[in-house]
């Protein structure tokens, strides 16, 4: 499930972030371009005017009378007019401040900031402006009087030109800037894959060593190259990697010292057990037939209890230290489970205390010794603990496949913070009491008869109150080659 999520996810956004700024900096780049070339485009038709028209005036401005008229003016300007050739400039002249003198020729107004400045100024100015959709160009040349070259000009020279080829220039300037920004920005797809696909290798080797440890496999490593923040990740993985490892080996280690040290114990301590048990069961009869003290007798009585309550523990312990070892096996029959069931309560005595609804004939292939201790287990803690006048119900369902043994009782059932714990080894229903008659055991040693025989075993609380213990089992038929499989009933 990880695959899908790193594809739509690291990558698409790594190669999204790649495009957008790959496509920001290409529009970046073109509105520079653009906004550059336009520049250069309007000063170089600035400079190139400025330059002509002054190149004119320098051959012609010497011809003037020293006080030209308005008439010596105007042909002044239909030579410049005529002298603009193909940049089509339209000139105006002013004398001292006075009106302007045209060639004749329709132009555009000159921008009122330019004349106001150009009154007084000693260097050539220029403006740009829009004459209706068209841009134009503006430019004011002041001419100096030859005997007062230091006073204010007496000669002002204007001359318009249109700027719309130039308009031209600059459209297809932006037109071949955008035109570029696409290319770019799609063909930035290409290294962006390249660039998430090494960025997520590392990624997915570290994805796959996680699933291997989650499995199970603790001596996972991954291969490092590089000196970046991943190749950091993947070495601090290696070490943390290492250290679980080195850490489940001891664990393991010694748990299993723990299991082989109580498996031993127990062991150890069932032949004196056994004879103390049958040292007690003289003695308790000797006490019964009134041979022995009264306070001799209940002495013995105490010790025989307590003897037979840690034989039970012994007991326990070695089915326990079996299931841990995995020598636990199954030594399946075909029996009716209504019988069994019943021989379960008869044996214990608890036929006249707990209400059964058990089909008849129900033949089902299982282990009986261990179905046994699951139902004396499960049984037995409903009476124990479900107070004196407790009702304890056994009933048996059959659905295709498997059976189900449900015990209820009506008692104050299991505490909430119990309940997911009910099956662990160890597990009593009261914890304020140091003692008690059960070890802890049962219902532990009864969920592991569950599991070996491909079954389960749960424990709820109704909202009505009690505790409901359902024990689920699966039919088992016999395999052509002796093997024992589930089956349909």
């Amino acid at each position: 499930m990880i695959r899908p999520r790193l594809a739509r996810g690291l990558r698409a956004q790594l190669v999204l972030a790649f495009l957008l700024v790959s496509a920001l900096s290409a529009v970046t780049a073109a509105a520079v371009t653009y906004r550059q070339g336009r520049d250069a485009i309007a000063e170089r038709a600035q400079a190139d005017l400025v330059q002509e028209l002054r190149a004119h005036l320098a051959s012609r401005v010497p011809d003037l009378p020293a006080e030209p008229k308005a008439a010596d003016l105007r042909t002044l300007a239909v030579q410049l007019d005529r002298a603009a050739g193909a940049r089509g400039w339209r000139t105006a002249l002013s004398y001292r401040g006075g009106a302007l003198v045209a060639a004749g020729r329709e132009a555009p107004p000159l921008p009122a900031p330019l004349r106001a400045e150009a009154a007084t100024a000693a260097t050539a100015l220029a403006q740009r402006f829009h004459h209706g959709e068209t841009p134009w160009l503006a430019v004011a040349v002041p001419v100096t009087a030859a005997d007062r070259p230091q006073g204010p000009p007496p000669l002002t020279v204007y001359a318009s030109m249109s700027l719309a080829s130039q308009q031209q220039d600059v459209e297809g300037l932006a037109a071949a800037a955008r035109a570029a920004a696409v290319p770019v920005a799609l063909a930035s797809i290409i290294p962006a894959l390249l660039a998430a696909r090494r960025l997520l290798r590392p990624v997915r080797r570290l994805r796959t060593a996680t699933e291997r440890m989650s499995a199970g496999g603790l001596d996972t490593r991954v291969t490092v190259t590089g000196d970046d923040e991943l190749a950091d990740l993947g070495r601090a993985f290696n070490g943390m990697a290492a250290t679980l490892q080195a850490d489940a080996a001891t664990l393991r280690a010694m748990e299993e010292r723990a299991r082989r040290f109580a498996a031993d114990v127990s062991h150890e301590l069932r032949t004196p057990l056994a004879a103390m048990s049958a040292v007690t069961g003289v003695l308790d009869a000797d006490a019964a037939s009134g041979r022995l003290p009264p306070v001799t007798a209940e002495a013995l009585h105490l010790v025989s209890d307590e003897t037979r309550k840690l034989t039970r523990l012994i007991e326990d312990l070695i089915e326990v230290s079996r299931f841990d070892a995995g020598a636990a096996v199954l030594h399946l029959d075909e029996v009716d489970l209504g019988e069994l069931i019943g021989k379960t309560l008869a044996l214990r005595h608890w036929d006249g205390q707990v209400r059964t609804d058990l089909p008849a004939g129900l033949r089902v292939r299982l282990d009986p010794r261990r179905v046994d201790v699951v139902l004396a287990n499960l049984v037995g803690n409903a009476l124990r603990h479900g107070g004196p006048d407790v009702s304890v119900t056994v009933r048996v369902e059959s659905a295709p496949g498997q059976v189900t043994v449900i015990v209820t009782d009506d008692g104050p059932g299991i505490p909430a913070d119990l309940l997911p714990h009910v099956f662990d080894r160890f597990t009593k229903g009261d914890s304020a009491r140091s003692r008690s008659e059960g070890s802890g055991l049962g219902l532990a040693i009864a969920a592991e008869n569950a599991r070996l025989h491909g079954g389960t075993l749960t424990a709820t609380t109704p909202p009505e109150g009690g505790t409901t213990m359902t024990l689920t089992l699966p039919r088992w038929s016999q395999g052509p080659d002796g093997g024992r499989r589930p089956g349909p009933g």
